[in-house]
């Protein structure tokens, strides 16, 4: 299915498929399923069946599915599967504002919307491009493991800011932050990539959060609650602004 071209006309095959394990995960895995398979060699299951069930969750944990990827101009597709845990209007971080002493250009000062995706250790925690673009900037930052559902994780922190710039001077950043349970951000693209819109760009292990920042006069087009599948969920319209309303139940 990888590179299939699917429609809403029906055009296109799909069907469903066990996602593949990222090779990040693969030696967690190896490593709990060998522990697993030592204790039931020797008859020890009352930790064997607790370590299987391990290597299981490790796997689920590091699994990379297929996603199909709007292919608009006009639309921020979330990087992130989870919950959105906050809409709101902020600064962009100070990392992402302005020239960076290279020449190239960051976001504008001033307030823009920002949606927080919250993830849990049951959703898929590879990370994606929002936009088709240049990776601009990557900047690393140490911080602290507090709750990433917290509005102060995107300050305190251990986080990665990432800015894509699109090839008609768009900027689009996003910030991957650590949570309670998170110890490590790992990139797959660094600055000068040229990325697609979906393409994956990094994870963040065990439980962690992205905050995406839209364009001025740009709103989201999610709703405080919703859930969203990195690489599918359509965050926002450039240009668009509209109020949506949702019933939870």
């Amino acid at each position: 299915m990888a590179g299939d071209l699917l429609d809403n006309q029906g055009r296109g095959e799909a069907g469903w498929q066990w996602p593949s394990i990222h090779p990040e995960g693969r030696k967690f895995g190896a490593i709990a399923g060998a522990l697993a398979a030592v204790f039931f060699l020797f008859g020890v299951g009352i930790i064997g069946w607790p370590l299987a069930g391990l290597t299981a969750g490790i796997l689920a944990f590091f699994r990379d599915p297929e996603r199909v990827v709007p292919q608009d101009d006009r639309a921020i597709i979330s990087p992130a599967d989870g919950q959105v845990s906050m809409i709101t209007q902020v600064d962009p971080p100070a990392e992402l504002i302005g020239e960076d002493g290279t020449g190239a250009p960051g976001l504008i000062p001033g307030q823009v919307t920002r949606i927080s995706i919250f993830m849990s250790v049951f959703d898929v925690h590879i990370n994606r491009a929002p936009i088709s673009g240049s990776v601009r900037r990557l900047v690393y930052i140490p911080g602290r493991f507090l709750n990433a559902d917290l509005d102060k994780a995107s300050d305190e922190n251990e986080r990665q800011h990432i800015l894509i710039e699109r090839s008609d001077g768009l900027l689009i950043g996003f910030t991957q932050i650590a949570g309670l349970v998170a110890r490590r951000i790992i990139p797959f693209v660094k600055p000068g990539d040229m990325v697609a819109s979906g393409q994956r760009v990094g994870l963040i292990r065990f439980g962690s959060r992205v905050d995406v920042y839209l364009p001025a006069g740009t709103s989201a087009k999610v709703m405080l609650g919703q859930r969203t599948i990195a690489g599918e969920t359509v965050l926002a319209e450039l240009g668009e602004q509209k109020l949506l309303e949702g019933v939870s139940q």
